[in-house]
């Protein structure tokens, strides 16, 4: 998993995996053995990680995240794996093309990059007088160029003006986000490369330069991110957990589609927007599927 063992968000994808098995006749401990990693993204963890899981010789391996897929695919290439939270499967060399995977690897998408017009669409929306948005990612990342353009292509019709801020490390981060803020009107959208490895960091800087951000996560505006918009993760992990039924049942990931998300969620947190000086629009608040206070 992508998370660290003592993270709640972690905990709670986790729980939602076993119980949709359960679901589908498969108990840990009964007709299934279910083994855990947490490999937080670290690329050492997560290297040795998988190498001990294809060691146990496991009939299918669910892999979260993109630097545990890409650990997983180069320690096996015969070991059946689902995927989720892999923003560009293609691009990262997973699978051969979404309809017909081919290969040892299947799963799902975090989403279609046309999202990333609707995070510049909420920014605009909770904080009207944004004229400027840094974009905050990992540019040698293709899906960090690909949520880019999108934003491009949405910020004539919003006016706004996008600036990429290319920070894949910490030190990059505070030095792209402090010479961001200098002028005026700004806002940032994090995409999922800064928003899953520097999370905590991203948030405390939004704060402390009183610039408003949309975030993909849902697990970052519970962490004190103002707002986030995208897939469902739990619905993520449950649908997963069919997949890797209908490999165990004898079907082959290669001939199962990758799936993109069918269903979004909105979390807003009316405490940093109450800090940011914000008062979130009654329309916004109306179709939030979750509000923090």
């Amino acid at each position: 998993m992508q998370f660290k063992s003592e993270d709640p968000e972690g905990q709670r994808r986790v729980a939602a995996f076993v119980n949709a098995l359960k679901q589908l006749g498969w108990h840990d401990g009964q007709n299934a053995r279910i083994d855990i990693r947490w490999g937080a993204e670290d690329p050492i963890l997560e290297r040795r990680y998988a190498a001990e899981l294809v060691a146990l010789s496991p009939e299918v391996i669910l892999a979260s995240g993109t630097a545990s897929t890409a650990a997983i695919q180069e320690t096996t290439h015969t070991v059946p794996i689902v995927f989720v939270n892999v923003a560009d499967a293609v691009g990262a060399g997973f699978v051969d093309n979404q309809a017909h995977p081919h290969g040892n690897s299947t799963g799902f998408m975090n989403y279609e990059f046309s999202l990333a017009g609707k995070w510049l669409e909420l920014l605009k929306q909770i904080a009207p007088s944004v004229t400027r948005v840094g974009v905050l990612g990992n540019y040698a990342i293709s899906a960090s160029t690909a949520q880019f353009a999108a934003m491009q292509v949405a910020a004539g019709r919003l006016g706004v003006e996008v600036h990429s801020l290319n920070a894949p490390h910490a030190d990059e981060i505070e030095h792209a986000i402090a010479s961001f803020a200098r002028l005026p009107n700004g806002g940032i959208v994090a995409t999922a490369g800064a928003e899953n490895l520097h999370r905590d960091l991203v948030i405390a800087l939004a704060e402390r330069y009183k610039l408003p951000a949309v975030y993909l996560l849902r697990s970052t505006v519970a962490a004190g991110g103002l707002a986030a918009y995208g897939p469902d993760r739990i619905d993520q992990l449950r649908r997963a957990a069919g997949y890797v039924d209908r490999i165990l049942k004898g079907e082959k990931p290669g001939d199962l589609p990758v799936q993109s998300p069918t269903k979004f969620n909105l979390v807003i947190n009316l405490k940093t927007a109450k800090a940011l000086g914000l008062a979130i629009p009654a329309a916004v608040l109306a179709s939030a599927d979750e509000v923090i206070e």
